[in-house]
């Protein structure tokens, strides 16, 4: 017997990805311009160096030098565009930084120069820092009760997308043809041009008032705000161990097969896809981020010591060890993400999220120059002891986590 005010039987699977699809609205829709933009990013970011240089035609190192560039003008562009996000909206901005980039991607089909590359390349770089600074708010305000877990969720299909993305690109790698690479471009370009067009079916994102004679560049005046923007940013110099310092350790370095230098970033990517949002769980407050940097920072310690002890060991013995150190560095990493998203909104004030953001994003554009050559130095130049002291400071660096950001709390 039922009453008109019972409610309907919803079958247990369906209960349970009613838990982790979002509902239909703003935040499906974000998730799906999420999910499209890293297709199209894994499609580019793993075909841009050969379309460089053997389609293109330009020297490997006119390429790295000209991304390099980029690299650092994109750092300058992300602070104003925050703020223009803050002060007149952001689902307007990130819609309008979306098609800057598709039309920039699309520009790249007629580079066969050296200046048109650079040129056309700082332009992509710039709109895409803009992109992720403008977004911030947009997602605090329509994250729902749990903006971190929904972050999570974000990188989650990241974690998805991005790989799809990178297998189109290796297919058409294999082939090798003009074409095969301009498809790349292509549908790069059709992904922003896509999530830019996705944007319509958000709702305007009022900015939030700022307080009387509250300074304009804020977020460059809060001190320990930028203390933990640059703690996170030593941090996230782990992002080269899995990527770049592992892949030259197990070929120098080890007995392992060479086909285990893509199996850590394997194991990567199979324990985000599974466990990122049950890691965000939790992490909801500014103390509760900085006790999981804590552990994240314990956790590549023992990554660290257990990747470097691969060196001297059988192959099969290596890869034994390989597989457990990826797997406790990837743990750290989810908790240092999770806890990335909540300082990133619990530490900004409602009226200057993009600049915020913009400000921390700094962080990783640090490491991310940093990164390649640091661990070069200590982990491929100096070896074993190297991955020592790596882990060291990264345990260090996690045990500075809470009281510094217990500081900057304070000082809200």
């Amino acid at each position: 017997m039922t009453t008109a005010n019972a409610e309907p039987v919803v079958p247990a699977e369906h209960r349970k990805w009613a838990r982790v699809i979002p509902a239909k609205g703003p935040q499906r829709v974000l998730a799906t311009s999420q999910l499209i933009n890293n297709l199209g990013n894994g499609m580019f970011i793993t075909g841009q160096a050969l379309f460089f240089t053997r389609s293109v035609g330009l020297p490997v190192g006119q390429v790295a030098t000209g991304l390099g560039i980029s690299a650092l003008v994109g750092l300058l562009v992300g602070i104003p565009v925050g703020r223009i996000a803050d002060r007149y909206g952001s689902r307007e901005a990130y819609a309008a930084t979306m098609t800057i980039e598709g039309f920039a991607a699309v520009s790249l089909v007629f580079v066969h120069a050296f200046w048109s590359f650079l040129a056309l390349v700082c332009i992509t770089q710039m709109a895409q820092t803009g992109s992720l600074a403008a977004r911030s708010p947009m997602l605090r305000a329509l994250g729902g009760e749990k903006p971190a877990e929904f972050r999570a969720y974000l990188r989650t299909l990241t974690n998805i997308a991005f790989p799809l993305g990178a297998g189109v690109a290796m297919a058409a790698i294999q082939i090798g043809t003009r074409p095969a690479y301009l498809t790349l471009i292509l549908g790069n370009a059709l992904s922003y041009f896509v999530c830019a067009l996705l944007m319509t079916r958000i709702p305007h994102v009022p900015p939030k008032p700022a307080p009387p004679q509250t300074d304009r560049w804020i977020a460059l005046r809060d001190k320990p705000f930028l203390a933990v923007t640059l703690h996170e940013g030593l941090l996230a110099t782990q992002l080269g161990v899995l990527t770049f310092a592992l892949p030259l350790w197990i070929v120098g370095r080890t007995e392992a097969p060479r086909w285990t230098v893509g199996l850590g970033l394997l194991v990567n990517t199979a324990l985000c896809i599974a466990f990122q949002i049950r890691f965000s769980k939790g992490v909801d407050t500014p103390g509760a981020a900085g006790r999981a940097l804590r552990r994240a920072g314990f956790a590549y310690l023992v990554a660290a010591l257990l990747l470097a002890l691969m060196a001297g060991l059988p192959g099969w013995a290596a890869v034994l060890m390989l597989i457990p150190g990826a797997a406790v560095h990837t743990m750290g990493e989810m908790w240092q993400s999770s806890a990335g998203f909540e300082l990133s909104f619990g530490l900004a004030p409602e009226h200057a999220q993009g600049q915020y953001s913009a400000v921390y994003n700094m962080g990783f554009g640090f490491a991310n120059a940093v990164a390649p050559p640091v661990l070069a130095l200590l982990c491929i130049t100096w070896g074993r002891p190297g991955w020592f002291v790596l882990g060291a400071v990264f345990g260090l660096l996690g045990l500075a986590g809470p009281p510094l950001v217990a500081w900057a709390e304070r000082t809200r």
